[in-house]
């Protein structure tokens, strides 16, 4: 069995950046802080966040409305500061990207553009256990366009007695009825069971049937590394408050590949900051859209919602994708090897693929009897582990590799050994 004195030992060798965030008090158990592992869900503050956005909040005051162009970080083209770390962070062009708006709002006005039913080519292909707002939307979508949303989504299953997606079975549905798909809009990181999707190999095969390919990335960006210009990504869309905490309802970033940069023939809603930044105040009635994802954009940014964003992707740009990435396999790992040791002899299930190359950080297990619900609450409350719940039967653990700990990943197995009867007794 591991020991607690071993998951101390681990911390010792191979430390995160935990002091650079605000970590609750438990309200349980004997520890004085949370083990937090529901950083899929929201993630933790970073320290430097509440300092910065202040000193946007100070320059309100001190300037008024000459903040646009005189605050330290003038307002005007504040969205600016954003762009190049977002890119870098999904593997983009800046041209390519954009913060802005919200997931669900974004990946409408990316459908506007992108869904676009012709003929026998009308449907859209999601996965079974996609998050209910992609559902909703893409549903939306169709009975927008006229269509039968029954008829028009396409739902991808697991094979039978199989929990995720096999990218071969993805792939030979694309290639026996990608004439009749027009747009193919999957999870990167499926949110209920932690599944990594193949992205490049999926959007190589939705492309090559002829169908536009995107990407929601809310449970991906931060968590596993991003190719997208390489990997040739139509458009993707990303929240901003799980793995980049950046806050509850924090804004959310848009990439649209390069090729459909500056095309006239693309539909876009449109508004003030759609048009060029260096006519915007001639206040002309028509708009003249810039040859880069800005022209998606409609509205003035909301400032004091830009900044936890900015001081989020400045911490991921001093850290980098590539060890925060190899600290994760090293963490997920070392919680299966505890949740290993817990399972067997209870109804508990691990959901996600053992092979860490098919996810990112969240291990999802599967309870047998009761609710989710009411095993966070006593993780919490009596032993001070806060996990993630999806009635009615899932609980998402997520070792977050930037402030996460081996002693945390320790706490929860502990945790659920104590409160998770074995079988037969």
């Amino acid at each position: 069995m591991h020991t607690e004195a071993e998951a101390h030992r681990r911390d010792a060798a191979d430390p995160g950046r935990r002091h650079l965030f605000h970590v609750p008090p438990a309200e349980g158990g004997r520890y004085p802080e949370v083990a937090y592992l529901a950083g899929n869900s929201l993630g933790l503050p970073p320290r430097a966040t509440r300092d910065e956005l202040l000193a946007d909040l100070d320059a309100w005051r001190r300037l008024g409305v000459e903040g646009h162009l005189e605050a330290e970080r003038p307002w005007l083209p504040y969205h600016e500061l954003l762009t190049a770390p977002a890119a870098r962070l999904v593997g983009a062009l800046p041209a390519e990207t954009v913060v802005m708006n919200s997931l669900t709002v974004n990946l409408h006005l990316l459908m506007v553009s992108f869904y676009r039913p012709a003929g026998e080519r009308t449907r859209i292909v999601i996965e079974d256990s996609a998050f209910p707002s992609d559902s909703y939307a893409v549903r939306s979508q169709a009975r927008f366009h006229g269509l039968d949303p029954d008829a028009t989504v396409i739902r991808l299953r697991p094979r039978a007695g199989e929990e995720t997606l096999r990218t071969a079975d993805v792939v030979d549905l694309l290639a026996a009825e990608g004439h009749t798909v027009a747009l193919v809009l999957l999870g990167g990181v499926n949110y209920l069971t932690g599944e990594l999707l193949d992205i490049p190999a999926i959007t190589a095969a939705g492309r090559a049937a002829g169908a536009v390919v995107g990407w929601d990335l809310a449970h991906a960006v931060g968590n596993v590394p991003l190719a997208l210009h390489d990997w040739d990504v139509d458009f993707a869309a990303w929240c901003s408050y799980k793995y980049l905490n950046s806050g509850p309802g924090a804004l959310a970033g848009v990439f649209v590949h390069q090729r459909h940069l500056g095309r006239a023939d693309l539909p876009r809603f449109e508004g003030w900051w759609s048009t060029e930044a260096a006519t915007r105040f001639e206040m002309t009635p028509v708009s003249r859209p810039p040859a880069t994802v800005e022209a998606w954009q409609i509205s003035n940014p909301p400032i004091f919602a830009m900044g936890p964003v900015r001081t989020s992707l400045e911490l991921f740009d001093s850290v980098g994708m590539t060890a925060l990435r190899e600290r994760s396999l090293r963490l997920t790992g070392w919680l299966e090897q505890l949740l290993d040791e817990v399972v067997p002899g209870r109804p508990l299930t691990v959901v996600t693929p053992r092979d860490p190359a098919r996810r990112g950080c969240q291990l999802s297990v599967r309870i047998g009897t009761g609710s989710a619900n009411e095993l966070t609450k006593r993780l919490r409350h009596e032993h001070g582990v806060i996990a993630d719940a999806r009635e009615p039967d899932i609980v998402r653990f997520a070792p977050v590799p930037l402030y996460s700990t081996y002693h945390d990943c320790w706490r929860v197995a502990d945790a659920l050994a104590a409160t998770v009867s074995e079988v037969g007794r």
